[in-house]
Parts: C-alpha cells; structure tokens; sequence
C-alpha cells in the first residue's frame, strides 16, 4: 500500500472542507491522513469534527502582541513538529506568513474562479452575494498553492459551476461546495502523486 500524505489542515469555523477530507480518506478515494488541525478559533465547529475523527487539534489565535512572524511559527512550527508534508486551509480565516520551507506546500480552496471574487474580505457568502450582484454567467471554486497574499498563488485547479436563474447565495453556495468536494482532493492527490510542478508562477500537471 502507498504511503499516507500527512496533511495538517488549518480552519477557523464550520470545518466543512476538513469533513469532506475526513470522509474522502475514509472512503479510501483520498490517500492520505491528517495529522493535526490547527484552528484560529477557540469555537470553531471544525474542532469538533476533528476530534470525533481522533485527530489532533490545536488552537493558534491570532493575537495584537504576535508578530506576524511569531505568528506564522505559532502556526506552522507545530505542522512541521507533526510532520505534515502539505497544509490545506479548509476555510482559514486570518492572513499568516508561509514559511521558506512551506512554500508550494501550502493549499487554498476559494469558492471562486480567481482572479475574480477575490481578495481581503472575500469568504463564505460575501463571495456568493458578489457574485449573484455582478450577474456573473457562472462561479465556481479555485485550488491554489499559497503565498504571502490574499487568495494570490500558483492556481492548481479550477472547478466551474453555472449561475443559475433565481439563485440565492445559499443555493450558489451549495452547487459550489458540491465542486469544491471534488476538487480539493484531487488537488492533493496530485501533490501526493509529485505531479505538480511550479514554474515562474505557473502550475504544471504533468
């Protein structure tokens, strides 16, 4: 049997990404296993889920006195100490520094087709509503390797859905989040397979 990708996932809320990696694993589609989640927040419902699934969890609040280096250390010193080998942010709220020896190790998943609906602010439902506002044709979801910007970085993968007559935010959400389900894990399993190779700012599949 292939080795297990040891992934460390960082949330902030719900944690519905880190449930769809948790069932994927399960499910035995996804080759991998998490060894820690990391959570910005002391009440996120991720928590839970991580938990009941016995992983390890730990909390990294993103306080005024931390630096923004001592903050990416308080962050990803215990990822390295676990020996994860790539970081998914399932929903990961605050803006952390990659470390050198993270970087291209680092995987975003954004509820939409970057370079549009992007940025500082742009999460969950202010994406959809912004969407459904600009009447764009069509969304969708982007995975992406992470650098020092705001949804900014390598994209790997991107995931269409249409825009439908009488959308809602929540119905936009939900089609979203059906590709996003599909599309984070095959992201992974891509690194996991070295089949992803970055070039002057471009991901190559090969």
């Amino acid at each position: 049997m292939a080795k297990l990708l040891r992934i460390a996932v960082l949330i902030s809320g719900g944690g519905t990404t880190l449930r769809n990696l948790i069932a994927k694993m399960r499910e035995g589609t996804l080759n991998a296993e998490i060894c820690l989640v990391v959570s910005s927040n002391p009440t996120a419902k991720g928590l839970e889920f991580a938990k009941g699934a016995g992983i390890k969890t730990l909390v990294v609040e993103k306080k005024k006195e931390l630096s923004p280096e001592a903050y990416s250390e308080a962050t990803f010193g215990p990822c390295r100490a676990a020996g994860a080998e790539v970081v998914v942010m399932g929903g990961f709220l605050k803006h952390v520094l990659i470390p050198p020896d993270f970087e291209n190790r680092v995987v975003n998943i954004h509820p939409a087709l970057i370079p549009n609906f992007c940025g500082k602010g742009m999460f969950g439902h202010h994406v959809h509503e912004a969407v459904l506002a600009a009447g764009a044709g069509e969304s969708g979801c982007t995975v992406h390797f992470v650098d020092n910007h705001y949804d900014h970085g390598p994209v790997i993968l991107q995931r269409r859905v249409p825009v439908l007559p009488g959308d809602t935010p929540d119905t936009l959400a939900a089609r979203v989040f059906e590709a996003e389900c599909a599309a984070l894990p095959e992201a992974i399993c891509l690194f996991a397979a070295g089949r992803l190779r970055v070039e002057k700012g471009k991901v190559t599949i090969s």
